[in-house]
């Protein structure tokens, strides 16, 4: 697309996109009466307005059905909207109700995915399973032991790694094997990954990474990696908190042995919303050890209440405690609208939105775009490194209303979201920075 740096232009666009609709079934936040231009989804997405809703037909549930909830529905009772629908799903399989947008947004089967606890707790969860250390042979051979990951990755996955390997046994200091971004360009490249692989192929026991920076906002090629592991047996894992909803990602055809998410950013579920896992279905009928809960045993033997864990069948089998209903409604209530938009129509979008954004900041030299300029390598966001009064322009766009993400010690995250950002709030980020860069006259 050739751009243009006007109002009007950016008008144009927005006048034509097929998924304008989408933006009014969010709740857009207000200053002073005035929407704001909200940029920040990668942190925490906007409430659909139809999550309300969703969570009060669960409370009139729980308040005309107490405990047969679990069983039986509370009925449409006359209500026409798309949520009425699954209203004679009980509580006992809810969380089901989620697979189909599930897998559909991750490339999955649905029985490969399960919506369930919180993105750390399935961290450790799958670890569980996935590590499998195993001891050498001879005394010059050390074992299969260590954890290939990426240098400076979320806390969420330094702090579970770091923690599951003291929990068994390792230091981390030595177990654990980081890729450093390349000093020219702060990024950690493909080959860097796969050369790496391949390298400590022979000491490793599981890969563990995420699927995008949440710093850079690189989108890893995870269908390379995925196949460099499986050519050395090695399984590899991906958190997807900062992808999914946002890029296209097609697990189960890559070969992704395991990965987890939240679904507060990009998938809108609400602050702390559920995780979710994906398990590849080659693992589903493994004898592979983890860690039960009752949730995890098979629903049709669960009130036997028998010794001996019997998991599930699937992503479900990984489960461990009772739902939480209020937080899956929501939950559902967002999914539907990610799958009805489509990932493929949402990340067309996304490509011209993240570029007009790459486009309008180009004139000022004091901004430098560390998010890699092929789109094939990025997702809705765009981190910008500012040479100097890095958060004088973070509070200047503050007080514009452009509502961003400050990370120390000089970087401003902006994602332009496909589903209720527009064109013309993309516009309104570059004539917010030539007013803050303006030469003093």
């Amino acid at each position: 697309m050739t751009y243009e740096n006007t109002l009007a232009f950016a008008r144009a666009l927005d006048s034509a996109d097929p998924l304008r609709p989408f933006r009014d079934r969010f709740h857009i936040p207000e200053r002073n009466g005035q929407p704001l231009t909200y940029l920040c989804g990668n942190s925490l997405g906007l409430q659909p307005k139809s999550a309300r809703a969703a969570l009060e037909r669960e409370l009139a549930t729980w308040q005309q059905l107490g405990v047969e909830g679990w069983f039986e529905g509370a009925g449409p009772d006359g209500d026409e909207t798309p949520e009425a629908e699954l209203a004679e799903q009980t509580w006992l399989g809810y969380h089901a109700t989620c697979k189909e947008a599930l897998s559909a947004i991750l490339g999955a089967e649905p029985a490969e995915v399960c919506p369930m606890n919180a993105l750390t707790v399935n961290i450790h969860l799958l670890l569980a399973s996935f590590y499998q250390p195993s001891p050498g042979t001879t005394p010059d051979d050390p074992g299969k032991y260590k954890i290939l990951t990426i240098k400076g990755d979320f806390p969420s996955d330094q702090y579970a790694l770091e923690t599951h390997l003291k929990h068994r046994g390792f230091d981390p200091a030595d177990a654990l094997i980081e890729i450093a971004p390349r000093p020219d360009d702060g990024l950690i490249h493909t080959t860097d990954i796969q050369r790496a692989i391949a390298e400590h192929a022979g000491e490793l026991a599981v890969i563990w990474m995420s699927g995008l920076n949440y710093y850079t906002g690189q989108v890893y090629n995870m269908a390379a990696i995925a196949e460099t592991a499986r050519q050395h047996c090695i399984p590899v894992g991906f958190d997807l908190a900062h992808a999914i909803g946002n890029v296209p990602v097609r697990l189960h055809d890559w070969g992704v042995d395991f990965a987890t998410w939240c679904s507060y950013k990009y998938l809108n579920g609400g602050p702390g919303a559920v995780s979710g896992v994906f398990v590849h279905e080659k693992h589903h009928d493994r004898q592979l050890p983890r860690l039960a809960g009752w949730w995890g045993y098979r629903e049709d033997k669960r009130f036997e209440m028998t010794p001996g864990f019997l998991p599930a069948a699937g992503a479900d089998g990984w489960q461990l405690s009772t739902p939480n209903i209020p937080a899956l409604a929501l939950h559902r209530a967002a999914l539907r609208i990610t799958a009805e938009a489509g990932m493929a129509a949402l990340r067309r979008k996304s490509e011209q939105l993240t570029g007009y954004l790459e486009y309008v900041l180009a004139p000022f030299p004091e901004v430098q775009v560390l998010t890699p300029d092929d789109p094939n390598q990025r997702g809705c966001q765009l981190s910008l490194l500012v040479r100097r009064q890095g958060k004088a322009l973070f509070t200047h766009l503050t007080e514009a209303g452009i509502i961003g993400d400050w990370r120390e010690p000089n970087c401003i995250r902006l994602a332009p979201t496909p589903l209720y950002n527009t064109f013309e709030e993309v516009w309104r980020v570059g004539d917010a920075l030539g007013r803050f860069f303006a030469p003093v006259v």
